[in-house]
């Protein structure tokens, strides 16, 4: 339950103001939104399970060095946070390709943001996460985070005709990170009074 909540609440916040957020709502403008949220779900789903395989991975292998990875994960949030506070801008390449999609909305629309996710920010804090929570609650909230974000702007924009607060929602995404970072890094050095290096996992418990 705690990697469940966790990773809802993190991929939520930065998903916000993310290309692939932006690539959404250009999406929803031509196709049904209903079509769009499925397609994104997919997609998302697919890249997700990918990258808490790799954050699986990386902490079933270095188990015996969990204080490193804390503290690699830390820094690797408050990277997430410098990020955030720089923002994540949709290319007119992606946009135009959003806009001209052709063919069957749920293949076009899960395809593209498919192609976006990669690399990006959202599926980089996924493996961060799945690197100290359980990996299959990870998957889970971090696609239900990441959609519910999508549903989100696309019923702002498209429904109440108005943008997200970018500003705030940087500025608050970023503490958030600011925030996990030192508590993994405060874990991985046994500050803060957190569980023992090895002993429970995550920031949580895993």
């Amino acid at each position: 339950m705690n990697a469940l909540l966790l990773s809802i609440a993190v991929i939520f916040v930065a998903e916000l103001g993310d290309k692939s957020q932006l690539m959404a709502m250009t999406f929803a403008a031509r196709y049904r939104p209903r079509d769009v949220l499925i397609g994104i779900s997919i997609a998302t789903a697919i890249v997700h399970l990918a990258s808490v395989a790799i954050g699986f991975f990386i902490g079933d292998v270095f188990g015996q060095w969990q204080g490193g990875i804390a503290i690699v994960a830390g820094i690797a949030f408050l990277i997430f946070a410098v990020w955030t506070l720089r923002g994540d801008e949709l290319t007119e390449a992606e946009a135009d390709k959003a806009r001209h999609a052709k063919g069957f909305s749920l293949v076009a629309v899960g395809t593209a943001f498919f192609l976006a996710e990669l690399g990006d920010k959202t599926m980089l804090a996924t493996i961060t996460l799945a690197t100290q929570e359980n990996w299959f609650w990870t998957w889970i909230g971090s696609t239900v985070g990441m959609v519910a974000a999508d549903a989100l702007a696309i019923l702002v924009g498209f429904v109440l005709k108005r943008k997200l607060p970018e500003k705030v929602i940087k500025i608050g995404a970023a503490a958030l990170f600011v925030l996990f970072g030192l508590l993994l890094i405060g874990e991985g050095t046994g500050g803060f009074g957190l569980l023992p290096v090895g002993q429970g996992g995550g920031m949580f418990g895993r």
